[in-house]
């Protein structure tokens, strides 16, 4: 199986570095992990509605060049739907049974993601309606995903 992350901007702060590198030496067992970084549209602090689809929009196709046909892909998105980390292990389980077996993650950037890449979305995913600074997201979701494998696996990490 293969995990990856398709994410808006570089990852600059060590803490998260390091925790997101502990998790990913985890999943190394359960699956080949990456984190693709595109890079983030230069805004200025206060920007018009078109400007801001401008931006999302170049961040958007930077995003789709990352993405093939086959993959399975939750975008992560504000209103999609929120699952418990049981449901979400079941959910992975059940896709790898049924043949997907590449699964991509796309994390956008400060203003989100486009209706393009909402489209190429399989389905969209939801921790919650907290914003959350997106380089703290990768960390959260990273160990989410670890922690459905080890919910498959019956490990008692998940207690």
């Amino acid at each position: 199986m293969n995990i990856k992350f398709v994410v808006v901007g570089k990852l600059k702060e060590k803490y998260f570095k390091q925790g997101i590198a502990e998790y990913a030496k985890r999943l190394s067992r359960f699956c080949k992990f990456s984190i693709i970084e595109v890079p983030d549209e230069k805004a200025p602090e206060s920007m018009s509605q078109a400007e801001m689809d401008q931006v999302m929009a170049a961040e958007g196709e930077r995003i789709l060049s990352k993405i093939k046909d086959r993959e399975y892909v939750y975008a992560l998105a504000i209103l999609g739907k929120e699952r418990s980390s049981e449901e979400f292990a079941k959910e992975l389980k059940d896709l790898t049974t049924y043949g997907h077996s590449d699964i991509t993650f796309v994390i956008g950037g400060s203003l989100g993601l486009t209706p393009a890449v909402l489209k190429r979305a399989d389905t969209q995913i939801s921790f919650g309606r907290f914003t959350l600074p997106h380089q703290l997201m990768r960390l959260v979701l990273t160990e989410q995903v670890y922690r459905a494998f080890m919910i498959n696996e019956g490990s008692p990490y998940h207690k």
